[in-house]
């Protein structure tokens, strides 16, 4: 079995253009998951009750039309206030494991759902402790003080990388770590598509002292990647946050994903058109048609079936303290075609033209 814990799933009025969550439900049980977390920057967000039980409804009228056994568990964001970080520890009381953990972005990125002022930051860990709250809190770590947007530059997409340095991303943690053990954080603090290796060293060094624990995740974009990568045709089809890093990050960093120093593997699946993409300048990419591919290239790396269980599994639902009996076994993946999936963002590493489908 394996678990993607950090999708980006769209459908409603505004982003059925994108995808449906019917497409993504059989996208992900191709890919050979078993279950798929999504991420609370949907239209409307999910941050609300009434929000969050609408989109459990439509997932399982999704899930009920394929006749597919996929789990399908919800991350509400977090807001800065105290009502709505009360509202929605509750429902993850109530609804767990449906809803397997909390959500926060501390800087700006698609949905514009950043609690973006240290203060802020500081008021979440407080209310959230208050609240006895003790599960997992995935961060989206950037740091908007140090986010220079206009440094960006369409024609040069690379340009990106300039204007979200990896300062930002490494300030936000120490940010995080610092606020949760000012205010007695008694959960998990999970950092989310972890991409720069300082980053990586200062989550090591504070998991040794503080008294809550910390995990991290990584992306396939981010650990076979690098900003080079933009600089070729269509390199805006590879805009994400946080960006894509210098060759030698990404190197440094899939070096140790597979030297056991990452808890797992997450897509940050997150679609978008061409169009979007190209003249709208989105962040995201699809992740989970190149899931199954990955773990192959973790395979060649020398990687054991029993770290990818790790990786995919054992330390997600160990992480997150959901039994293992609350998945279905999923018989395999299988090849996802062009023309469910036309744009593929990794198909340079085998060399060839990034279509746009």
């Amino acid at each position: 079995m394996k678990i993607d814990p950090h999708v980006h799933l769209r459908d409603g009025a505004s982003q059925r253009h994108k995808e449906t969550l019917r497409h993504g439900f059989l996208m992900a049980w191709k890919a050979g998951l078993s279950a798929v977390f999504e991420m609370p920057n949907t239209i409307p967000a999910l941050t609300s009750e009434p929000v969050i039980n609408k989109r459990i409804k439509a997932g399982e009228k999704a899930l009920k039309e394929l006749q597919l056994p996929l789990f399908h568990g919800i991350l509400p964001g977090i807001t800065a206030s105290e009502k709505q970080i009360r509202e929605v520890v509750d429902i993850w009381k109530r609804l767990f494991p449906k809803i397997p953990g909390l959500k926060m972005f501390a800087g700006q990125s698609t949905g514009n759902m950043g609690i973006t002022e240290y203060e802020e930051q500081q008021q979440v860990y407080r209310n959230l402790t208050r609240q006895d709250y003790n599960g997992v809190l995935m961060v989206h770590c950037e740091k908007e003080s140090l986010l220079r947007p206009e440094l960006f530059d369409p024609q040069n997409p690379e340009t990106h990388l300039a204007a979200r340095p990896p300062e930002a991303e490494i300030e936000s943690l120490r940010d995080q770590i610092e606020l949760a053990e000012k205010e007695g954080f008694g959960g998990t603090l999970h950092i989310c598509h972890i991409s720069v290796p300082e980053s990586l060293e200062i989550l090591e060094e504070k998991r040794k002292t503080v008294p809550f624990f910390i995990t991290c995740g990584i992306t396939p974009h981010h650990a076979l990647l690098s900003v080079d990568e933009m600089k070729k045709p269509d390199g805006l089809m590879l805009k994400v946050n946080p960006p894509l890093r210098s060759e030698v990050m990404q190197k440094q960093m899939f070096a140790a994903l597979l030297n056991g120093r990452i808890d797992w593997i997450e897509t940050d699946h997150a679609p978008h058109t061409v169009k979007e993409k190209m003249e709208d300048y989105a962040s995201g990419i699809p992740g989970l048609q190149f899931y199954s591919r990955f773990i192959e290239i973790l395979y060649k790396n020398g990687l054991s079936g029993e770290m990818v269980e790790a990786l995919t599994f054992g330390n997600i639902i160990r992480t997150f303290s959901i039994p293992v009996a609350t998945f279905s076994e999923n018989p395999g993946s299988q090849t996802i075609r062009s023309d469910e999936y036309g744009f593929d963002p990794f198909i340079s590493i085998w060399g060839g033209h990034r279509g746009k489908n």
